[in-house]
């Protein structure tokens, strides 16, 4: 499971000379990284003191924050573009957005790539602009209200840094999973979506994508990957209805997001406009549509870690895959495919040196030395990364992945 922290903080891009924050301030030594390996800081243009998305936890030193800006600044003023730069233990990614706000992210963890954290940059600002919109954070008019209205993003930007089983912010692609009687399922949503007078539906397992209508899945990115995250990120409740903003789609007019527990950690969410009322989704119109499938809907519960149903036929030499549609941009990802399956002593050994980095084993190769073997294969659209167990004989490999992508293809 990756473990990481967010932190949020904020100082004038462009302070009083002879500041801390200057753009004469020397250059940044390692930064101190929390026991997680990462922290993310956030600058605008207009303000003049600092800020920690999440005050419990103990801020950068401000000579610090003050450093990695005026050295990111001094190069701007030189015209050169600092992107990323490494110290003996740490990686820094700088990225600025419509010239107003830039964001950078410090990690300590062996093996982290420039382009995954600067991906998870993205993410973190199409997070902000799902929350409150692009103009807020392009046209700054108030630093403290902007402050506020963030708070309601810090869940789903600490899920992009935190515990998440879910890759669409590594691999732009929606995380999905197959779900049992899925058919069945896809023609209850899209009778739902009539009924209810709605395109945009979808049915959520801990933020991955059981069954959309097409409109839904004609989304935009990043909105596409946002909305079933922020989704997966909130506390439980029976219905929401969420204002957002799609930051590939409509940046600067919300949208709402409704949404309706059938059962814990499965959830409807309809992106709309003013209609349909919340109130107007009764008990009554949902008993009508999802009661005759209650079963199969128990059966989706275990499928956020597992995306794959019960008795799914996966070699037993597979400890996880990832396998992406190149076009649709989905994906469905699992480290847990045999969940009864007991593991080696060789893998138990690998779990307890590397508990971080096995989630993500399947899309970014760590090197030598962990003890799994990877291996890859496309056809056509379709790439499927697998990772197996060290004892799985090396010659037979290719034959694996393609008797497996061959039986995942019909799903996606």
């Amino acid at each position: 499971m990756r473990g990481r922290e967010a932190r949020f903080t904020c100082c004038a891009l462009r302070p009083p000379a002879g500041s801390p924050c200057s753009a004469g301030a020397a250059a940044a030594a390692p930064p101190p990284v929390n026991r997680w390996g990462i922290e993310l800081l956030h600058l605008t243009r207009r303000d003049l003191g600092s800020w920690d998305c999440t005050p419990r936890r103990e801020q950068l030193p401000f000579s610090v924050i003050g450093s990695l800006n005026g050295v990111h600044m001094f190069g701007q003023n030189l015209d050169v573009q600092l992107n990323s730069a490494r110290t003996e233990g740490t990686t820094v990614v700088w990225k600025s957005f419509h010239d107003s706000i830039t964001l950078i992210l410090l990690s300590s963890e062996e093996g982290t790539s420039e382009l995954s954290l600067e991906r998870t940059l993205d993410m973190v600002f199409g997070a902000m602009v799902l929350i409150v919109g692009l103009e807020e954070l392009t046209n700054i008019r108030n630093v403290e209200r902007l402050k506020k209205e963030l708070r309601a993003s810090y869940c789903l930007i600490d899920s992009f840094l935190g515990n998440s089983e879910l890759t669409g912010d590594l691999t732009q692609c929606v995380d999905c999973v197959i779900p049992p009687e899925g058919s069945l399922m896809q023609e209850t949503l899209l009778g739902f979506a009539e009924a209810t007078g709605t395109a945009f539906v979808s049915l959520l397992v801990s933020g991955r994508v059981v069954a959309a209508t097409e409109s839904w899945w004609r989304l935009g990115m990043p909105e596409a990957v946002l909305l079933p995250w922020l989704v997966g990120s909130l506390p439980p409740q029976a219905a929401r209805d969420y204002p957002v903003y799609l930051p590939h789609g409509s940046p600067k007019v919300p949208h709402r997001l409704l949404t309706l527990t059938l059962l814990r950690g499965l959830e409807l969410c309809l992106l709309c406009g003013p209609r349909p009322p919340l109130g107007q989704l009764e008990p009554q119109l949902l008993e009508r549509w999802w009661q005759p499938l209650l079963e199969p809907l128990r059966a989706c519960l275990p499928l956020g870690p597992r995306a794959l149903p019960e008795g799914f036929p996966l070699h037993s030499d597979i400890l996880g895959l990832l396998l992406l549609h190149l076009e649709l941009r989905r994906c469905l990802f699992t480290v847990e495919p045999s969940p009864d399956k007991e593991p080696g002593p060789a893998e138990k050994e690998e779990d307890a040196a590397h508990p971080a980095q096995r989630p993500r084993a399947c899309y970014l190769v760590l090197g030598p030395g962990m003890g799994w073997q990877l291996v890859a294969l496309q056809l056509g659209l379709r790439l499927l990364l697998l990772m197996l167990s060290p004892q799985s004989p090396t010659h037979g490999l290719r034959n694996l992945a393609t008797h497996t992508l061959q039986a995942l293809t019909p799903f996606l």
